[in-house]
């Protein structure tokens, strides 16, 4: 079981996600639905993996996982967009994320992917 926060401002999103966490017995930590929360919720819960919207207001995903990249080094980013544009994923991947979902996704996709990144890093 994982620790994770997820950061979408879509509150259907989050719902989803909550519930994908639920089926694959992980816990969800903490929620974020602007950039701004999402920095200050992973300073306050230090989650095991941050699920990431690349579009948030206030800040995006971008310049969030910076900031935690920062804070945290070993933090596993799961970083969730709707765009396949290979440039912005490979920046992504290039500070420090450790991989990405595209929407929409489905629950076996994003738990195949949590489960990919904790045996990456051996958590």
């Amino acid at each position: 079981m994982a620790r994770i926060m997820i950061a979408d401002d879509s509150e259907s999103i989050r719902m989803v996600l909550r519930d994908i966490l639920s089926i694959g017995a992980h816990e969800c930590t903490a929620e974020a639905s602007n950039g701004f929360e999402a920095i200050e919720q992973f300073k306050k819960t230090f989650p095991d993996i941050v699920l990431l919207d690349m579009a948030m207001p206030k800040m995006d995903g971008l310049d969030v996982l910076k900031q935690m990249m920062s804070i945290r080094p070993a933090v596993r980013v799961i970083m969730i967009t709707a765009s396949d544009d290979q440039n912005t994923i490979r920046d992504c991947i290039k500070e420090g994320a450790s991989a990405y979902i595209l929407k929409p996704f489905n629950f076996q996709d994003v738990l195949n992917k949590i489960n990919e990144v904790l045996s990456l890093r051996g958590a």
